[in-house]
């Protein structure tokens, strides 16, 4: 208290200075029309920016909370594309009076990116969802701007995903508004470089016509984009074209991504195993076989039994 009394009285000069300065300011702008506006204009100004600054900055605090409102509204939108899909498939099959198939049950589950790789030949991404969620492998990852890879292994709560940018991933695809159909390959160098291989040289290709999923497996529903081709070029025997694709998905900025949960795809690989291989069909049959036969035994107790 003491230093603080020294200070005021060795520079009591400098305060009556500045108390002088405050009263004629305030006499200026008081009694001064032009001054006045002058001053509450350039205050207007100073809080407007400050405003402006302090909105910017709870904005980018809050960034991820938007996001993650974002990504659900995404999901929903999703769900319903799919939905609507299925029943445009169902209504098509009807009016060309063919068989219904069993429609797919496509669900969506968000994750978060924990961990990833883009760098190495066979890149992988960890996310924070597992079996509890309903995560099995060889099920499809997206985000909001298109594909991202397939699920390769699962644990409890974590699962591994095979990006595009791996060396071993291989996905069905086609151009958008034909039939032609291709695989989509990466081999190294760009995180948003791939390429499309197997497109017959009959097809009309043209650059920028976007490349997405064909629906062919039970991994990706048709329609998801996947990227838009930047060259077309010859494969190395001559036989297809080559296409340098642009992908869509970010994947240095990569944070939230959805999996798609296909119910049914278990039941069509177990039938497709089966026609491949006629010994599975027989262990297949016993085993359906004796099912229906422990059913059948615990129909017929009675309630005496039982107890």
């Amino acid at each position: 208290m003491r230093a603080l009394i020294d200070l005021i009285v060795h520079n009591k000069h400098w305060f009556v200075f500045l108390l002088l300065e405050v009263i004629s300011l305030v006499f200026l702008f008081s009694y001064n029309g032009y001054q006045k506006s002058v001053y509450f204009t350039t205050a207007n100004d100073v809080v407007g920016s400050t405003y402006n600054v302090i909105s910017g900055i709870t904005s980018y605090l809050h960034l991820q909370e938007v996001n993650n409102e974002l990504e659900a509204t995404n999901e929903e939108l999703r769900k319903e594309v799919y939905a609507m899909r299925q029943q445009l498939e169902a209504i098509q099959q009807d009016s060309m009076k063919r068989p219904q198939a069993l429609p797919l049950r496509y669900e969506v589950v968000p994750a978060q990116v924990v961990n990833m790789t883009l760098h190495k030949a066979t890149n992988f991404i960890t996310i924070n969802k597992g079996e509890a969620d309903g995560i099995r492998p060889e099920m499809g990852v997206v985000c909001s701007r298109g594909v991202v890879g397939i699920v390769y292994m699962t644990s409890r709560h974590y699962s591994i995903v095979m990006p595009l940018l791996n060396v071993n991933s291989k996905i069905s695809c086609r151009l958008r508004g034909s039939d032609y159909f291709g695989s989509l390959v990466w081999q190294r160098g760009y995180a948003d470089i791939a390429y499309v291989t197997s497109v017959p040289r009959h097809a009309p290709v043209k650059k920028k016509a976007i490349v997405e999923t064909n629906g062919y497996s039970d991994i990706f529903p048709p329609g998801l984009p996947i990227g838009v081709v930047q060259q077309v070029g010859d494969s190395p025997d001559g036989m297809s074209y080559f296409l340098r694709v642009k992908l869509f998905t970010n994947f240095p900025t990569l944070r939230e991504v959805s999996v798609i949960t296909n119910y049914h795809s278990a039941e069509r690989r177990m039938l497709e195993e089966m026609a491949e291989d006629p010994a599975k069909q027989d262990s297949v049959l016993n085993s359906q076989e004796k099912q229906k036969e422990l059913e059948e035994k615990k129909n017929n107790l009675s309630p005496d039994t039982i107890r």
